[in-house]
């Protein structure tokens, strides 16, 4: 007697829509909401996003990007509060992240 091993797998990896459709689901279910920030949470992201650029050290910077919390290490390397832009350089791959000053959650010193 000989095992099939992965042969009788096969027939349902002809359906690749369905794992698409799976893992949508899976996506939606996982997803939050945009946390609300007070005024005095949104004064003390201001003045560590200033004093990291000035100092250029580095942070730990949260931020809401589709559905989800994601936090990521680097750098800030320019601030402008008119145009509610900023540009952050991670750790890992040393890209430039142009991002809305909206979508932050929290900015902390390493």
């Amino acid at each position: 007697m000989e095992h099939r091993g992965m042969k009788k797998w096969r027939p349902f990896a002809t359906m690749p829509e369905q794992y698409i459709g799976l893992q949508e689901m899976i996506n939606k279910q996982a997803e939050v909401a945009q946390p609300v920030l007070t005024e005095e949470q949104m004064e003390q992201i201001n003045f560590t996003l200033i004093e990291a650029l000035h100092t250029n050290r580095q942070v730990y910077l949260t931020y809401y990007k589709q559905g989800q919390c994601i936090t990521e290490i680097g750098f800030i390397q320019f601030v402008d509060s008119l145009g509610e832009l900023f540009v952050f350089i991670d750790d890992v791959f040393k890209l430039k992240n142009k991002m809305r000053l909206s979508e932050l959650i929290d900015v902390r010193f390493v």
